[in-house]
């Protein structure tokens, strides 16, 4: 199962889908998350936390088993086709660029994607329901 940005950030600010990420989490053999996807989150945490922000998310990764997966040359370019086909202005799913990190290691390791909104539910990608 891959793991968008959006679930890790509503695990961390305690959102009301918090306890069912954790669950869905703890009963996957793997949780991949995009190193792009890594770095998005980190940045936001870092920004409005500082560094203790980022120490919570490595926390959490760890306590949680998620793997950082290495962005590849075949997740570029689908990240790149994602952003053209769904990106916002362009599809009602308004993917952004941060959004299509997750999709292409969705989509190149052919896992679901567990995440937060409504945006994937507009695209291709299998989901992770909860």
């Amino acid at each position: 199962m891959v793991i968008d940005t959006s679930a890790i950030m509503a695990i961390i600010y305690a959102e009301p889908e918090e306890l069912i990420f954790m669950q869905i989490i703890n009963e996957s053999e793997d949780c991949l998350l995009s190193s792009p996807g890594y770095v998005e989150a980190s940045i936001v945490l870092g920004t409005k936390h500082g560094q203790q922000g980022v120490e919570n998310l490595n926390l959490l990764i760890a306590a949680l088993s998620i793997t950082i997966v290495p962005f590849t040359v075949e997740q570029a370019q689908l990240a790149s086709a994602a952003l053209l086909k769904f990106g916002k202005g362009r599809h009602p799913a308004k993917l952004n660029m941060g959004d299509c990190f997750s999709y292409a290691l969705a989509k190149s390791t052919n896992q679901p994607l567990l995440f937060k909104g409504n945006d994937f539910i507009h695209t291709d990608i299998d989901q992770v329901n909860y």
